[in-house]
């Protein structure tokens, strides 16, 4: 909702708009919820919601739950519009002395099934009335689904191994590990990974973050004017390592590509030689112990497309855009034992020295970004 809209709408419910109460019946809210859950993009719905959130706006606190659930399959601008009665109901509740609902509340925050942000501003008013809030419920969070949540988590812990610090580095030590374990976020993970370094442990990187390191490569394949992205080179058909295939410029072949950093950056430049308007196939296999859902997470300034045993699961048509740690996530299911890893990689034709980069980072993570016990293979 944009800022004039919303101020429009506060000015109607500060003027008297007539809100639900306590005592509103469920089937009045859920009608008042379903007329912001419908609203839509160039001003579709937005007349009805506006007279719906005059009245979700002056609703009574207790209803702040049922916004909450509401909330967990919002779309996005509907989720802005939830969101900005809610805080209207926090602020007048609180202005005027009032409690809020807050044993309702920590109910739905333990409930993991509802969606983050829901939950989140859940956290975030116990926290507004109760100092204690973050002390209490935080440690049970180290494993929350919630990437906030467990962040603010770690983040406990964090100041927690400081507040030893040398005084008792043995505790320190096993406050950054459990931290670290639970870590997402990379400055996280490099912070306890700098620390536990002060400490004397050392920490690997790459395998925390659970990039393949060990592929076998080849190409190049023909890409000019962009054209090979969609052409399903053998590869794509069927993966023998022991293969020969006619290529951009002659014959082919699969050959050997290791990670050159601790960030799992594997350099195409490097293993195949430079070229424009190619593309190139990295191959891959990890073994899994159990059947588990997985995100494989690539990070290139090159097109890319991804595929899990032999099925595809992400695919991005851009060059050079830029290029970051899960810049791109294909999430899928990996089967207990041995899995397949196929990624295709493009580059274009572009000549200034920025665009030279052929590259890639892939780690195998859960859906929380941790890295998924593996036991990477050499193919």
């Amino acid at each position: 909702m944009t800022s004039k809209i919303f101020t429009v709408v506060m000015l109607a419910v500060l003027v008297g708009a007539s809100g639900l109460s306590a005592a509103t019946n469920e089937t009045e809210l859920s009608a008042v919820l379903a007329s912001i859950k419908q609203v839509g993009t160039k001003g579709a719905g937005h007349r009805a919601a506006q007279a719906a959130w005059q009245k979700l706006a002056d609703a009574d606190a207790a209803q702040l739950p049922a916004i909450l659930v509401a909330l967990d399959d919002a779309s996005p601008l509907a989720a802005n519009w939830l969101r900005g009665a809610t805080e209207a109901i926090v602020a007048r509740r609180l202005a005027d002395g009032g409690s809020l609902p807050t044993a309702a509340l920590e109910e739905f925050l333990a409930d993991r099934r509802h969606a983050p942000r829901s939950r989140r501003l859940a956290y975030e008013w116990l926290v507004r009335v109760d100092q204690t809030t973050a002390d209490r419920l935080l440690p049970g969070m180290l494993d929350d689904p919630s990437l906030e949540l467990r962040r603010d988590a770690v983040a406990q812990l964090i100041v927690q191994a400081s507040a030893k610090g040398k005084q008792d580095p043995d505790a320190a030590k096993a406050i950054l590990q459990t931290a670290l374990q639970s870590a997402r976020d990379l400055d996280q993970i490099n912070d306890a990974i700098r620390k536990l370094g002060d400490l004397g442990v050392k920490i690997d990187l790459t395998s925390q973050l659970g990039f393949v390191t060990h592929w076998k490569v080849v190409g190049p394949f023909d890409n000019a004017g962009g054209r090979g992205f969609a052409v399903a080179y053998p590869p794509e058909k069927s993966v023998d390592l022991a293969a020969t295939y006619p290529g951009k410029s002659g014959e082919v072949h699969w050959v050997e590509a290791e990670a050159s950093d601790e960030m799992g950056h594997v350099d195409l430049n490097r293993a195949l030689g430079t070229h424009k308007g190619a593309a190139a196939y990295a191959f891959a296999e990890f073994d899994s112990d159990a059947a588990r859902p997985v995100e494989l997470r690539l990070g290139s300034a090159n097109a890319s497309k991804i595929w899990l045993n032999g099925k595809p699961l992400e695919e991005a048509e851009v060059y050079h855009a830029f290029t970051t740690m899960d810049q791109y996530i294909g999430r899928g299911e990996c089967k207990r034992g041995k899995n397949r890893i196929l990624v295709k990689l493009c580059q274009n034709e572009q000549t200034e020295d920025w665009a030279a980069e052929w590259k890639f980072q892939l780690r195998v993570c859960d859906p929380t970004g941790g890295a998924l016990e593996q036991q990477e293979k050499n193919p």
